[in-house]
């Protein structure tokens, strides 16, 4: 059996109000959040470039993850 303990995450669900849904890539494929709506994510760090992203919408690419400036954090709640 393997000692290596990977990171599991918090049960957790948190929810974010979008604050800046402008400059949206002409080559986007996916869902855009719209400015003012409350939406269920998951905040992350990534493992390269060491920054918190939001994450919990639907994309082919560039890439499904948005700059945690664009996302008002209202909401954690814990799940049993």
């Amino acid at each position: 059996m393997s000692k290596t303990k990977l990171p599991v995450p918090l049960p957790v669900q948190q929810y974010a109000r979008c604050v800046n849904a402008r400059n949206r890539p002409t080559d986007y494929i996916g869902d855009w959040p719209a400015c003012g709506q409350v939406y269920p994510v998951h905040l992350r760090r990534n493992a390269y470039s060491d920054e918190w992203q939001v994450l919990g919408f639907y994309a082919e690419r560039p890439y499904g993850s948005f700059a945690r400036h664009r996302f008002e954090f209202v909401a954690q709640v814990w799940l049993n």
